[in-house]
């Protein structure tokens, strides 16, 4: 009887743990490599999608409103 908890519990460990691995490897927030790309969040794009879920956001036709730096 205890073998669905285990499997709903590791199930969630599990995408917990994928979830932040993708946080740590595509979020513009966090820089790897502080030599080449110190400042990863200024080379992103107006259009580029890092959100894993946005709700009406259509992300290909914003345009940059910013300088570049």
């Amino acid at each position: 009887q205890l073998i669905p908890l285990f499997v709903i519990i590791g199930s969630g460990g599990v995408g917990a743990s994928l979830y932040l691995m993708r946080l740590a490897m595509f979020n513009p927030d966090v820089s790897w490599d502080k030599k080449n790309n110190p400042e990863p969040w200024n080379k992103m794009a107006p259009n580029d999608q890092y959100k894993l879920f946005s709700v009406n956001m259509d992300y290909s036709s914003l345009k940059k409103d910013r300088p570049d730096f």
